[in-house]
């Protein structure tokens, strides 16, 4: 038992900086923009090409996870974000913020996927949906971690002292991963986990469906899956939207919609962080629960997306009048989408884990970059033709819920569709 809980903690410490850096920009946005002038578009660039870096990595990470391992994937792109934040630290000038932010995307961009190809071979698929809810309440900690007490610090060490302790952290984190995680199987075999797992039975709910999907080793198969492209569309605009309110527009709407000043901005996103980790702590308990009881990860997402989607319009509706507690219980409506990430990885063979879950990871953050820039340039246009800074708001999250609900609907479609297959294939063996 000490070793799996090792393996837990050790991946959370991880991924618990990751959401940190992701999300500070929220509370640092009133310093962003007080020092070097950055207007919402700019703010949601600075914010977003975290996520575009992230991104970009996705692809090769998971080709590398299956191939060498998460231990050694995740300890050297951990070197990178230790560089990146000193660089951010020094930085003079919006395009060198730019540049260290991307990269620290970059680094911190294995803590959750390394994370789940790890459970994926480990644990079994119940342990899998409970480790993964507690992996995202451990990052709804290091996002609560990025309000009120960065805003405590911000006087005794500044954002630039914030982001030089960041980097010590992040080191201390690799040495105890390195440390502390049983050593990659290839170390053991000499062969990479692609070939080691080929022609291994998948195990777990959904083994047979997996064998049909699992032939090859590249993306195509991947992208083609029937499950990838039922989520890929929530998890691109509803998932992505999600994360990219709480790590940057939550704190905006606060300050600008209903008129908090920083330091109450700060205790409000606290409030939204802190309803997101008790959520996933909840949902993680839950979760094998309900797995045994028939109710499954799709399942779940297709009952909570449409309460979610109404909960956005709401906000949207009551404008100033949507505070914190209103935001929180958006936030936390969406959590049943994060089980989008293990329902995929499930899908796929042991051997394909790493890069379904990273092309899946990699949708995700295209959509958090997609939201939190575009979020900013639609407030920016909207104030240019004459809107208040509040109603420009409304329109921007508008827009967003709208994406919200058409996403929806194209899950249920392709559901039908795939189900209308299987059903007439059936039929079809039947009569033979």
């Amino acid at each position: 038992m000490t070793r799996p809980i090792l393996l837990f903690l050790a991946f959370a410490f991880g991924y618990f900086f990751s959401a940190l850096l992701r999300a500070v920009t929220a509370t640092l946005a009133p310093q962003f923009s007080a020092e070097l002038g950055l207007g919402a578009a700019d703010l949601g660039l600075l914010a977003g090409v975290f996520f575009a870096g992230f991104a970009s990595t996705q692809l090769p990470l998971g080709s590398a996870l299956d191939r060498f391992g998460p231990k050694r994937v995740l300890v050297s792109l951990m070197a990178v974000a230790v560089l990146a934040c000193a660089a951010f630290a020094v930085a003079q000038s919006f395009e060198a913020l730019l540049l260290a932010r991307a990269l620290m995307g970059v680094g911190l961009s294995a803590g959750l996927m390394a994370a789940l190809t790890s459970f994926r071979h480990a644990y079994s698929p119940e342990m899998q949906l409970r480790a993964s809810s507690w992996m995202l309440m451990t990052g709804s900690l290091g996002m609560l971690m990025s309000t009120v007490p960065v805003h405590a610090l911000l006087p005794l060490v500044g954002w630039r002292g914030l982001f030089w302790l960041s980097a010590i952290g992040i080191a201390v984190c690799a040495a105890f991963i390195w440390f502390v995680v049983p050593a990659d199987p290839r170390r053991h075999t000499g062969r990479p986990l692609e070939e080691q797992a080929h022609g291994a039975a998948p195990v777990g709910p959904g083994a047979t469906a997996r064998v049909g999907h699992g032939a090859g080793t590249g993306y195509g198969q991947i992208f083609r899956h029937p499950t990838f492209q039922r989520l890929a569309p929530m998890g691109f605009w509803h998932y992505g939207g999600l994360v990219a309110v709480q790590a940057l527009w939550a704190g905006p709407w606060f300050n600008q919609v209903t008129g908090l000043d920083a330091a109450s901005s700060a205790r409000g996103l606290f409030l939204v962080n802190l309803a997101m980790l008790v959520s996933f702590a909840s949902l993680g308990a839950l979760v094998p629960r309900l797995a045994i009881r028939g109710w499954d990860a799709e399942r779940l997402i297709r009952w909570a997306s449409p309460v979610s989607t109404a909960l956005l319009f709401t906000v949207v509706a009551m404008g100033p009048a949507a505070g914190p507690a209103m935001l929180a219980l958006w936030c936390v409506s969406c959590v049943l989408l994060s089980l989008s990430q293990p329902a995929v990885g499930q899908a796929f063979a042991a051997h394909l884990v790493g890069r379904a879950l990273s092309a899946f990871n990699l949708v995700i953050f295209l959509g958090v970059f997609s939201a939190q820039w575009g979020l900013g340039l639609i407030i920016d246009a909207l104030t240019a033709q004459g809107w208040s800074r509040v109603h420009a708001f409304q329109g921007a999250f508008g827009v967003l819920a709208t994406g919200c609900m058409f996403c929806y609907l194209w899950f249920l479609r392709a559901g039908s569709v795939v189900v209308s297959d299987a059903t007439a294939t059936g039929q079809a063996k039947g009569a033979e």
